[in-house]
């Protein structure tokens, strides 16, 4: 747009230029300098003279036409400034959300670096209370086998008492056996010595 509006106004100022002074001549001729001999311009045919009212219409069109670009740049110009302003702003927020957002992760970052020492100190502590607690499990077992009176089961108990009972009629009906021989044989011994006594 700047291009076409720098060209639109170069060609207003050679048309005046042309117009204004009312003569072809110097004002639309070539440069010489860019062509050779065989190429120049010719001259000018005598008795030419520039169109004042043809020249006055192309001039109002491209006054028109300079206008609408000016206007129409302007737009532009203010639409870029615009959205520039609003990138800048965008810019401008996401670069405090990534701060934000980089210190959020430095932090979280350090919290579970904190965590995984402390879960290993804490793991090395368990670990460290599991192995005294089997060896105490262990010398209490030990103890527990030498020192704690266990209860013996009620069949046993019935069986072992049974078997006193057993015993014990054994032993009385010995003994009431051995007390009738005794018995016997003392009475023997009297009747004995009784008659031993009458036949004297």
């Amino acid at each position: 747009m700047q291009n076409a509006l720098n060209g639109i106004r170069k060609a207003l100022e050679v048309l005046r230029d042309y117009y204004a002074k009312g003569d072809s001549a110097a004002s639309l001729l070539q440069d010489d300098s860019k062509f050779n001999a065989f190429m120049q311009q010719p001259s000018p045919p005598a008795g030419h003279k520039a169109s004042g009212g043809a020249g006055g219409a192309i001039i109002d069109i491209l006054e028109v036409a300079e206008s609408d670009t000016a206007e129409e740049m302007a737009k532009i110009q203010t639409q870029e400034d615009d959205e520039q302003a609003s990138y800048e702003q965008v810019t401008q927020k996401f670069k405090v959300t990534k701060a934000k957002k980089d210190k959020d992760v430095q932090y979280k970052t350090q919290e579970f670096t904190a965590l995984d020492k402390s879960i290993t100190d804490f793991s090395t502590d368990r670990d460290s209370a599991n192995t005294e607690l089997a060896a105490v499990d262990e010398y209490w077992a030990k103890l527990s086998d030498r020192c704690v009176a266990k209860p013996v089961p009620y069949e046993e108990r019935k069986k072992k008492r049974e078997a006193e009972i057993a015993g014990l009629k054994e032993a009385m009906t010995t003994l009431a056996a051995e007390g009738a021989l005794l018995q016997k044989s003392h009475s023997k011994k009297r009747h004995m010595r009784g008659g031993s006594l009458t036949a004297n």
